[in-house]
């Protein structure tokens, strides 16, 4: 099993930036890619970007390119997206996710969630 806890959510103006981190614990070795997904009100979940845990290959979604970069530090077992330029299209519940390989489709496990809000 693999435990992700999200942090670095909070209220934001339009224009701002924010780090969100998901930590990992548990059996962190069996991870191959780690993902970021996003939840507005009354939408359905859309991923945002993802980082191989190994060589590093990343991945973006077309609405937040430019604006988000994903990193990860193994030693820490620690993922982050620094969002720049934020804007009211961008609150959501921010979920991180992780899976064993990148050519699966399909992420095994979830963090519980991170509220991000950007004021207009």
């Amino acid at each position: 099993q693999v435990q992700l806890v999200e942090s670095g959510g909070g209220l934001v103006q339009a224009g701002g930036s924010l780090r969100l981190s998901c930590a990992a614990s548990g059996r962190t070795f069996s991870i191959g890619a780690m993902g970021w997904f996003r939840q507005a009100p009354g939408k359905e979940r859309e991923f945002v970007s993802l980082i191989t845990w190994r060589g590093g290959y990343t991945s973006y979604a077309d609405s937040v390119k430019g604006r988000f970069t994903i990193s990860r530090d193994n030693a820490k077992n620690t993922m982050y997206l620094q969002m720049n330029s934020l804007s009211p299209e961008d609150t959501a519940v921010y979920y991180c996710a992780a899976k064993s390989a990148l050519v699966l489709r399909e992420y095994d496990y979830w963090g519980q969630g991170t509220q991000v809000t950007v004021s207009s």
